[in-house]
């Protein structure tokens, strides 16, 4: 493979006139180390780095010898910053910088970077102008990330157990949703329900305030962990009436002794399984005879038809420090046949500057109204109801609007054998 494979052709660069906080403006902006330095015809003629920015703070070795006292005291570097800022780029830049071209072997340009100790590499043409950057993140994407599956369920929730319950807005979620759930179910006579999927235990603690016996049951270890951290603050009336378990959703009839009145997918759960339908065959082995399936998904057909695979981007406050905002983007994409890939981008703000955090990907799969009544219908489940919300993803109340295809945000099914 070559340079030209893995290179990012869209090139943030300054020019000798500018000043070094254009640089910095630059890396902080679009995350990266160092930010080349053209002439008027776009020629490369330097390189300016994180380093050597930071490397203005200290004193040279005449400022050293010639008052190594003042040249020492860290509060005095410190306060130098807006004088550095003001520098124009050709006092710091890097004047004859390393570099590549697109023919340049992928693995060469990664061993140039490990020789010379940098991130990243100008990409130059005969004429030695600009044509492109090769960072060893791009490296790294094209020799070893193009080459991983995606994430599995748990191993996606572990990444973002601290984070779920940011992600939506709980509070007002629960206010619309458990209401309804409480009573649904009791109309139904449900005293015992199994919720499968449960994340950090949202729906199970609420639903067990209600009155009912719950089973949260999740395949992340990490998001049954948080789950968990929750019953410390209730009572022991509420905490009697709970457990977590952290299991594969297999052989559920062996693993678990009780059966239950009701199952809950909440959130997508169902979408989460590799196999839903055997994920509710295998539900329904603990099952009562008159047992109650709710399940709530995305309606991906809007996501993808409509929104063409955006699904939401909020922004909320962090607990894990009092400065901190965090921002989260989800969306999705057409995967394998009958797959979806979910997509989640975390921000953090600190200090009134945005962060990118990280993304993960993984499969969920493509439920729609059409399969989820064929695989209900296969565990002899007949009577099957479908209702709509429009105000949002899981902001909406659960039963008292009908699905809409192209028009309600989630899908809410249930049924009953």
């Amino acid at each position: 493979m070559k340079v030209a494979d893995a290179m990012s052709r869209q090139v943030d660069y300054v020019s000798l006139d500018a000043r070094l906080k254009d640089v910095a403006k630059l890396i902080f902006g679009r995350g990266v180390n160092g930010v080349p330095v053209v002439d008027n015809k776009k020629k490369l003629i330097g390189f300016v780095t994180e380093k050597d920015i930071l490397s203005k703070f200290y004193p040279s070795m005449q400022e050293y010898v010639e008052d190594p006292f003042h040249s020492s005291d860290f509060e005095i570097m410190e306060g130098k910053i807006d004088e550095i800022l003001e520098m124009p780029v050709d006092r710091i830049m890097s004047k004859n910088p390393v570099t590549v071209n697109a023919n340049t072997p992928l693995l060469k340009a990664q061993s140039i970077m490990f020789v010379e100790k940098v991130g990243r590499l100008p990409v130059v043409d005969k004429e030695n102008k600009l044509v492109g950057i090769i960072s060893k993140g791009d490296i790294f994407k094209v020799m070893v990330g193009e080459k991983l599956p995606l994430e599995e369920d748990e191993k996606f929730h572990d990444w973002l157990s601290r984070r779920y319950d940011l992600i939506i807005d709980q509070k007002v979620r629960l206010s619309k949703e458990i209401p309804d759930l409480t009573k649904k179910l009791k109309d139904l006579n449900v005293k015992t329900i199994i919720d499968i999927g449960c994340g950090t235990g949202v729906h199970t603690v609420a639903l067990a305030q209600e009155g009912f016996e719950v089973l949260g049951m999740d395949r992340s270890s990490r998001m049954i962990d948080e789950a968990r951290m929750k019953l410390k603050s209730f009572s022991k009336q509420v905490y009697q009436k709970i457990k977590f378990i952290s299991k594969d959703y297999k052989n559920l009839d062996k693993l678990l002794d009780e059966r239950f009145d009701a199952v809950i997918f909440m959130g997508s759960a169902l979408a989460h399984v590799e196999d839903p339908q055997q994920t509710l065959k295998e539900v329904s082995k603990i099952l009562n005879n008159n047992a109650v399936v709710i399940c709530q998904i995305t309606n991906y057909e809007k996501v993808l038809k409509l929104n063409k695979g955006f699904m939401d981007f909020n922004i909320r406050n962090s607990p894990h420090s009092n400065d901190d905002r965090e921002a989260f983007l989800r969306f999705f994409d057409e995967g394998a046949e009958g797959f979806l890939s979910q997509n989640v981008s975390v921000f953090t703000r600190i200090s009134k500057k945005w962060t990118f955090r990280g993304l993960r990907s993984m499969r969920v799969y493509h439920l729609t109204k059409d399969k989820i009544t064929s695989f209900l219908k296969n565990i002899n489940f007949s009577d099957i109801k479908y209702y709509g919300g429009e105000k949002g993803f899981f902001y909406d109340n659960l039963f008292r609007t009908p699905f809409k295809e192209l028009e309600s945000d989630v899908l809410t099914v249930v049924a009953r054998r």
